[in-house]
């Protein structure tokens, strides 16, 4: 800490990214980063990218990939914002389109960076409780707020709510924004961008980093009425006008159009996690249902600290979270079959 710091900066509680370790040779289950490369189509239109017109600043509106991502969910290119990331896509949402007068719900169990972004903005927030499930009730989020927020499928837990169900919360907010945050849809779910049309304080974020396997281009979106788009892009302005370079840019919209590439992938993915699922519980854990690209489990009688130590020193990384009614879950990435296979093998003798 020091005496430059202003009053904000010394209550910040930052968010605690995973760790990406320096070491090699690793099986690194601990990011929810896609185990296969990303589509050629897309590695090619970002070759073609390099030259000289890197000296000159890309598009601040990035209209080849907003039609793309338009085209892809048949939206209007007016209803698709931009940004550096879907964290940076939340940051503007929670800056713009969420009150203060009354508190914004989200999970008890949810993505970590909520509240952080509640701290950076002045936003009080009321935390509701998953059910014994870890599912999300609908019905606990009929009640006065200031906005609405959470992941499908969840994060940590992977689980899934239907289209019905945020239908439901839809129905019983009209007056809130709702945002479904989908950074791991593509691999289970039905994506809520399909009800945006009908529901104009719904608005839907996505990732280009898990099914994509764009995680090192940082590209993210939301999609939703032209009327929250108008807000997002007004903070964005007042920002950083540019904050997708000329790579992302035409990355991002070859990876959108190379359909074949991004269902292949997503298959291995899913087909993949129900193997592992499938092993897992033959050693005796037990596994949330997930739609994602990464499992929740624990094991009765093994503590979740002392497993990932173990995996840790085979060379196998998971994810352990020291939170209040998970602490005895690991998050585990689903990686190549070569990758699963070695955290079998590292948790052999459980």
């Amino acid at each position: 800490m020091s005496k430059f710091w202003s009053s904000f900066v010394k209550d910040l509680v930052p968010y605690v990214p995973g760790e990406q370790p320096k070491l090699t040779r690793l099986v690194k289950l601990n990011t929810n980063e896609n185990p296969y490369g990303p589509s050629p189509k897309a590695l090619a239109a970002m070759q073609a990218e390099l030259n000289d017109n890197l000296r000159l600043y890309p598009d601040p509106n990035s209209d080849l990939l907003k039609q793309a991502v338009a085209s892809y969910y048949g939206v209007q290119p007016r209803q698709v914002f931009l940004g550096n990331g879907s964290d940076e896509v939340l940051a503007h949402v929670f800056n713009g389109l969420f009150q203060h007068d009354q508190p914004l719900l989200f999970p008890d169990i949810s993505y970590s960076f909520y509240p952080v972004y509640c701290g950076m903005y002045g936003i009080e927030f009321e935390s509701v409780a998953l059910d014994a499930q870890f599912q999300i009730q609908p019905t606990d989020y009929a009640r006065p707020n200031g906005g609405i927020i959470f992941p499908n499928p969840n994060a940590p837990t992977g689980c899934l709510l239907a289209l019905e169900a945020i239908e439901q919360i839809l129905n019983a907010n009209p007056d809130s924004v709702v945002v479904v945050d989908e950074a791991y849809i593509d691999f289970g779910g039905q994506t809520a961008i399909s009800l945006v049309d009908r529901y104009p304080n719904l608005l839907v974020t996505q990732t280009l980093s898990k099914s994509r396997s764009l995680a090192g281009l940082r590209v993210g979106l939301a999609v939703g009425h032209p009327d929250l788009i108008e807000a997002l892009e007004r903070i964005k302005n007042s920002f950083n006008s540019y904050p997708l370079d000329r790579l992302a840019i035409v990355g991002a919209a070859a990876a959108f159009e190379d359909r074949d590439y991004f269902e292949q992938t997503c298959k291995a993915v899913i087909d993949s996690r129900e193997q592992l699922v499938g092993q897992l519980e033959g050693l005796g854990f037990e596994v949330l249902p997930s739609a994602a690209n990464f499992i929740f489990a624990r094991h009765p009688e093994h503590d979740a600290a002392a497993l990932a130590a173990k995996l840790r020193a085979q060379g196998v990384i998971v994810r352990h979270f020291k939170q209040l009614r998970i602490d005895q879950f690991l998050r585990i990435t689903i990686g190549t079959p070569e990758q699963n296979a070695a955290l079998i093998e590292g948790l052999s003798g459980v």
